[in-house]
């Protein structure tokens, strides 16, 4: 079959030229079509009841849209006419934005407060800074623990204040995603039927267009914002905020590792291939069958739709070394067959070169499309995703490497002079003999460090902070950590309380009941470090209460100024705190992301807990929003990792008994990769490194990379061990003489290419491309040490040949 195919590709080796120039042609107009996506449905398992609940709640309080700037003062007050001046100059410049409804600051909020009486008639913008300017001292003295704007417009110091710029809602859109949450509501009662699929397919694909509008909208608008407080930077620390505004710098950050990163690899690649083979043409053509490959895969991806997420940004630098990984074993048979085959032309050269590597190579890319698949059953929807996306991407190195290689040299004549480096036979010659001299030795040290990190992997934990995912040093950071600090909190978590029918009359808006109910769930609230700012419709009675000289609001004085205040004032008021049609109120608390050693998981169960002391039914309430979506996800990741390795290991296991026809066979290839794992789980739990959306995809992208040179060492052995005149030990000495430098080269340019991530801004990259770089380290010490000792221990030649032998 290889030989077959080995003669067909040289023979036809310009066609296939041809060919691959068209489909590069092709796929880099289909690249156009690539996007990256980084909404929170990229985050999320695939109709997700939590996600539409919060979906069904947004769209019942009508949040607004929108994205805050806060401004720090270096040299003077917040409550001081330099600040209300530039307070004023920004607002103005923001809101000649098309999209820009309103920009609400501490100078045009109704001070409702100063109004001295409760007053149905009353005319909120006369109560406005810009309408009366009062001066520094009243503002100062107004904001102070202001029941509704402390956290929200200004500090509890008094020392930055923030401006909510709103923007208009799209109409045809919010039509689209309400018929969208109308159908995808089902699935809180039940399932979604076929029908349903389809609709909101459908509906998503008519929503398409203007939402890519609509981001492409947002990404300039946040640019003008930037421009906008540029110049006031001088006197003052500016700092943006919002959804929205974290969603463009994911992009940004997803953007510069598939250019910078893609870019460094490439470059650190030519270098190291120049090093190791020391002529131009072995730089070449691997960086063509790269480039190629990448180019078919974006195009491919662009056609199918896949979407680049923060979790698969990395996918090109991936796809980079996995392609380089089969070109350089390619390369160095090659070379080999070259040196020992004086005689021989190109062709025959390239005819053996396939013959000896196509079924290695072919099954290293089936075992690494087998770690990659494991993924896909880990529920989490961009791990999923990325092990779709890097399954494309390997079936397309594998293709491109074995077609261009030899199509490719075979327009080129037999140049010779192909050894190896002194450095690389040495590290060779050492490896081969001290594996031959101390088994004992390999296998008791790999006892004891399997043994050990064991514990390691018991201190595994799933806890982590947006703020962490950050470095230090970048803009995302600081902004997120000032917002997280000063102004309540930076992730939003809203408990959504249904009143029950006992405490419902037509005659009231709201009992006393349900609001001493409201109360003494903030006062629960209040009690956590964690809990930012919380604001609900106690927030409004607490006001209440302040204007009307001290006193609190009687039930049915509520419901008289809730009746008889203006309809649109009402609604800016209360309308996002309170749905009188489905009879729920709203309390909404961001929570403090920086807030040191805070569990998630015992903050929830501590809250529910308090909760059921104050006799509240946990069916007349629900949590919504991003906290309890990004813990679910957490919560998965752990059962994920489990299922994930379970899968891998058991595939693994399979296909390779698939490719050797032996289980003996199978179970020594897969317990050096056994290891590799434990010890990387086991070196993130001793150096506290949490399991995150990254970091639980190198388990098993590690062991399906790893394993590609545990198949090419243990097929090479096979071969060296059935030869005439050969025994354990000769199989050994010649297969780490043929395989042994691959396994150097592939090692090398793997672990510096991921080793470059670290210079990213996102720190679950820096961990991924470090961890990886370590993982494939250590693979290749078990399998230049522990794996030739196991074949060495257990596979013997056949008994026939030893019968042959003996007879000789």
């Amino acid at each position: 079959m290889s030989a077959f195919l080995a003669n067909i590709i040289i023979r036809h080796a310009k066609l296939i030229l041809v060919l691959f120039t068209i489909c590069g042609v092709l796929a880099a107009w289909s690249a156009q079509q690539f996007k990256i996506d980084a909404s929170a449905d990229t985050l999320l398992i695939k109709n997700n009841k939590m996600f539409v609940e919060t979906q069904v709640m947004n769209e019942r309080f009508s949040p607004q849209e929108f994205i805050l700037v806060a401004y720090k003062p270096k040299a003077h007050e917040v409550f001081s006419q330099q600040s209300f001046n530039d307070i004023q100059q920004i607002s103005s410049e923001l809101k000649r934005l098309p999209r820009v409804a309103d920009v609400t600051n501490i100078l045009n909020v109704p001070l409702l407060s100063l109004s001295g009486k409760l007053d149905p008639n009353l005319k909120p913008e006369q109560l406005t800074w810009q309408a009366n300017h009062y001066s520094s001292e009243k503002m100062r003295e107004v904001f102070t623990d202001h029941p509704l704007f402390t956290d929200l417009l200004v500090n509890k110091d008094q020392t930055a204040t923030a401006m909510q710029i709103v923007f208009k809602p799209n109409a045809e859109l919010r039509d689209i995603q309400s018929q969208i949450i109308a159908i995808q509501k089902t699935i809180l009662d039940g399932e979604l039927t076929e029908q349903d699929e389809q609709k909101i397919a459908e509906l998503k694909k008519q929503a398409e267009p203007i939402e890519q509008k609509l981001k492409k909208t947002r990404q300039q608008e946040i640019k003008q914002i930037y421009q906008t407080i540029e110049p006031f930077k001088d006197d003052a620390d500016l700092y943006l905020g919002g959804a929205y505004v974290l969603g463009q710098q994911m992009i940004d950050i997803i953007q510069s590792d598939l250019v910078i990163f893609g870019s460094a690899i490439g470059l650190a690649i030519c270098l190291i291939l120049f090093i190791f083979f020391r002529k131009i043409r072995w730089v070449i053509l691997p960086l063509l069958c790269c480039g190629l490959s990448v180019i078919l895969t974006v195009g491919l991806f662009g056609l199918l739709d896949f979407r680049a997420t923060v979790i698969s940004s990395n996918f090109i630098a991936l796809q980079l070394i996995l392609t380089l990984a089969v070109v350089v074993h390619l390369i160095v048979e090659f070379r080999q067959l070259e040196e020992q085959n004086s005689e021989a032309n190109q062709q025959e050269l390239l005819r053996q070169t396939f013959v000896n590597k196509f079924k290695p190579c072919l099954y290293a890319g089936i075992t690494t499309s087998v770690g990659f698949a494991s993924l896909i059953f880990s529920g989490i929807q961009p791990v999923v995703s990325f092990g779709w996306m890097m399954i494309v991407a390997m079936c397309v190195s594998i293709f491109s490497s074995l077609l261009l290689f030899p199509a490719v040299l075979a327009s080129f004549k037999r140049k010779g002079d192909s050894h190896e480096s002194r450095i690389s036979q040495k590290v060779v010659s050492v490896l081969s003999a001290f594996t031959l001299k101390r088994p004992t030795f390999i296998v008791f040290i790999s006892v004891i460090v399997g043994g050990g990190l064991i514990f390691g992997i018991v201190k595994l934990n799933v806890e982590n902070s947006f703020l962490n995912y950050f470095k230090e040093s970048t803009q995302v950071r600081t902004e997120l950590e000032f917002i997280d600090r000063e102004f309540g909190g930076s992730t939003p978590l809203d408990f959504i309380y249904t009143v029950p029918e006992s405490e419902r009359r037509d005659d009231l808006v709201m009992s006393a009941k349900t609001i001493q109910t409201l109360q003494k769930i903030q006062h629960v609230m209040r009690q956590y470090e964690a809990t930012g700012n919380i604001t609900s419709v106690v927030n409004f009675t607490e006001l209440a209460k302040k204007i009307n000289q001290g006193r609190p609001l009687t039930e049915y004085e509520l419901t008289v100024i809730y009746t008889l205040l203006d309809k649109s004032l009402t609604e800016q008021l209360l309308g996002a705190y309170f749905n009188p049609e489905n009879n729920q109120l709203r309390i909404s608390t961001r929570i403090q992301d920086s807030t040191e050693n805070f569990n998630r998981a015992e903050f929830l169960e501590t809250f529910r807990s308090d909760l059921a002391l104050l006799d509240i039914d946990p069916k007349s309430y629900s949590l919504t929003n991003l906290f309890v979506l990004y813990q679910d996800i957490l919560q998965r990741l752990f059962s994920s990792q489990i299922m994930t390795l379970g899968l891998v290991f058991a595939a693994l296991t399979l296909v390779l008994l698939v490719i050797f026809r032996s289980i003996k066979v199978a179970l020594i290839a897969v317990i050096p990769n056994i290891l590799t794992t434990l010890v990387i789980l086991g070196v993130m739990g001793w150096l506290g490194i949490a399991l995150d959306l990254m970091t639980i995809t190198i388990s098993a992208i590690a062991m399906g990379i790893a394993v590609d040179d545990t198949i090419h060492f243990v097929h090479r052995y096979l071969e060296e061990l059935n030869r005439e005149n050969s025994d354990g030990d000769i199989a050994i000495k010649k297969t780490f003489k043929s395989v042994g430098y691959a396994l150097i080269y592939t090692t090398t340019i793997i672990a510096v290419g991921f080793s470059l991530l670290s210079f990213s801004d996102f720190v679950p990259s820096i961990l991924f491309g470090l961890l990886t770089s370590l993982a494939m380290l250590l693979a290749f010490i078990t399998d230049t040490t522990l794996l030739p000792v196991l074949l060495r221990k257990f596979v013997k030649p056949k008994p026939q040949k030893i019968q042959a032998q003996s007879n000789s």
